[in-house]
């Protein structure tokens, strides 16, 4: 028998039931959970979750074929198995029809029970995981490549191969486009949860309604829109690694619903009384400092310490410019266009070096692949970078390109740009190189096309601009 099966045991006679929950539960790691009517099984079956259930054909209030029509217009998530003292092929056929998984005729063999017992369990589990996969899409591709040599980037994979093996909450702190996702994944594979589900989500990226929704699952009607049922991240993550980016966007009424997960590992879907147990590891990711957030009243200092047991903070690229070179190569050739070759002249590596880089790795992957795209030769000299390049003044101290010290987060530059300026010309660019392509440049720029015309209506910027 599998370890973690749930079973309900309907019938009405207590000396029965109490042999089938010991002939179920000799076999180590099944719970046994008994009701002695229809009416106890339906109130059991509508506000918990069961892998298998085993009913009895004949009960005082209601038959077993009842039962079954119950759980299938109630969508019941539970493999049923009839049990009845009379062979009926008639009957049989109907119970099949109605969804039982199998039909056990009593007496039967201890062994015979707890054979098909176990199988409904393995149809149910395969079941959800096949649910989860259309839900999500795990990558499962080895290792994330972690790309750098620097001693602030060894310290983050030591602290990584350190917490890996523990099911302790982590929270990773750092500015939009360090990494940090590539962070979490590389925690989750190199844990025993590796082959298990590794499921994120962009709290920012959504309202509290769809938030709850994606995090928590919803039965169908729950709400409008909702014409079918659907599984939750929490539940398609079941055994894995559950990734919430922007934790510290949630608003204060989905913090209190993700505290009472986190402390119960207890999930109820939207619209539903089921509670489903769950064994999810929680790595949340913030650009925000969330000490400072919580201490101004905007998160929560309760989920604060329970999801940040262990908190890896990741440095921004200009605090690990040695990295750069090494980057460079690697987007070099994980974006390469076939047939065409690119390399950095000295003064173009230089300029690289010299930058601030406000949008981090992901700016500098950018950067690269709109180079694959537009730049015509195989040489990239400092002439041929967009103009925020030439913007930022070179460190006063001539250093060699390998080696340079990392600059201080507060270093000023050369000529001060705004933020929003940078991004505008940023979206700009990207636009123009995909000769206004929305999809993909959105892709490039890692948005989805709605955010996108948001900030081409913000910048007002227009094709032929």
């Amino acid at each position: 028998m599998a370890d973690g099966i749930h079973v309900l045991v309907v019938d009405d006679d207590a000396d029965v039931r109490g042999l089938l929950a010991a002939v179920l539960e000799s076999n180590g790691g099944t719970k046994v959970t008994e009701a002695a009517s229809g009416a106890e099984a339906m109130a059991s079956l509508g506000h918990e979750e069961f892998d298998v259930a085993v009913v009895d054909l004949q009960l005082p209030d209601h038959s077993g074929l009842e039962i079954l029509r119950w759980a299938r217009a109630a969508e019941v998530d539970t493999e049923l198995i009839v049990l009845t003292g009379h062979a009926d092929v008639e009957t049989a056929v109907e119970a099949m029809r109605l969804g039982a998984y199998d039909f056990i005729t009593k007496p039967c063999k201890n062994a015979e029970l707890r054979e098909v017992v176990n199988k409904a369990a393995e149809k149910k589990a395969l079941r959800r995981e096949n649910s989860a996969l259309k839900e999500v899409i795990t990558r499962r591709d080895g290792l994330p490549i972690i790309v750098g040599a620097s001693p602030e980037i060894r310290e983050v994979l030591a602290v990584i191969a350190r917490v890996a093996a523990s099911d302790s909450p982590v929270l990773v702190q750092g500015e939009s486009g360090t990494g940090k996702e590539l962070v979490a994944r590389s925690i989750h594979l190199q844990s025993p949860r590796a082959a298990r589900p590794f499921v994120s989500i962009n709290c920012a990226a959504l309202p509290d309604t769809l938030l709850e929704s994606e995090l928590f699952g919803h039965k169908k009607g729950a709400f409008s829109g909702a014409i079918n049922s659907r599984v939750g991240l929490f539940e398609a993550a079941n055994g894995g690694t559950l990734f919430l980016d922007e934790i510290g966007e949630m608003s204060p009424a989905m913090q209190v619903r993700l505290l009472r997960v986190l402390d119960s590992g207890e999930v109820r879907r939207v619209g539903e009384e089921r509670v489903f147990h769950v064994d999810v590891r929680v790595v949340a990711a913030t650009a925000k400092d969330l000490a400072h957030e919580a201490g101004d009243a905007r998160f929560r200092w309760d989920l604060f310490y329970r999801v940040s047991t262990i908190v890896i903070p990741v440095p921004p690229l200009r605090r690990r410019r040695p990295d750069i070179p090494l980057l460079v190569e690697h987007f070099l050739v994980t974006h390469g266009r076939p047939g065409k070759t690119l390399r950095f002249s000295p003064d173009g590596m230089e300029r690289l070096l010299d930058y601030g880089w406000p949008g981090n790795i992901r700016e500098l992957r950018n950067l690269v692949e709109r180079l694959h795209i537009l730049h015509e030769g195989t040489e990239v000299r400092a002439a041929d970078l967009p103009a925020e390049f030439g913007r930022v003044a070179a460190p006063s101290a001539p250093a060699a390109a390998a080696s340079r010290p990392a600059t201080p987060a507060s270093e000023p530059a050369g000529v001060m740009v705004p933020l929003a300026e940078i991004e505008r010309r940023h979206v700009e660019q990207v636009l123009n190189a995909t000769g206004w392509n929305k999809a993909r440049a959105a892709r490039i720029l890692e948005v989805d096309i709605k955010t996108l015309n948001k900030k081409v209506r913000d910048f007002k910027l227009s094709q032929g601009d």
